[in-house]
């Protein structure tokens, strides 16, 4: 692959994690604040949505530094290695947390929705738990594939 298209796609991957860093400055502490409007006599459920949403983002991070470092080893020829097959692995654990997290939040998103009278957040939600989910299950068929193409590479390195 050429060094120009991989630049860019690592700039994308750094780009792709500007957007999440505002989100969490900026947004989650609003939803916080306003779950306790609509909840005054439970203010603790504010705490309970600031964990869930920022638990979210660590692995969602840890996966975006695998993916650049993916990237990495593409640039260095090493895309058929087992360093590409552990990124993989990585990268589909991380999904798989990212939707257990969203998972274990969706009473909160149920309860927001509830009383706010929005049920289009449940939806909100879901989305990002299948959106993960599809990421995790792209990650594990490259690793699959990964690990079948270098154990072939492997097996012809030794019959030459």
């Amino acid at each position: 692959m050429e060094r120009g298209s991989t630049l860019f796609l690592k700039v994308t991957v750094f780009l792709i994690g500007i957007p999440v860093l505002a989100i969490c400055i900026f947004v989650i502490p609003e939803i916080a604040n306003y779950i306790v409007e609509l909840y005054p006599d439970h203010t603790y459920l504010k705490y309970f949505v600031c964990i869930d949403l920022y638990a979210t983002v660590i692995p969602y991070y840890i996966a975006l530094y695998h993916a650049f470092k993916l990237l990495g080893y593409i640039d260095k020829n090493q895309a058929f290695s087992d360093l590409a097959v552990t990124a993989l692995k990585h990268i589909k654990t991380c999904a798989l947390v990212i939707s257990a997290l969203f998972v274990l939040g969706m009473p909160l998103f149920y309860l927001f929705a509830e009383r706010d009278d929005s049920p289009g957040v449940i939806v909100v939600g879901m989305v990002f738990i299948f959106a993960s989910m599809v990421i995790a299950v792209f990650a594990a068929v490259l690793q699959k594939l990964l690990k079948n193409a270098i154990d072939i590479k492997s097996e012809n390195d030794l019959t030459v």
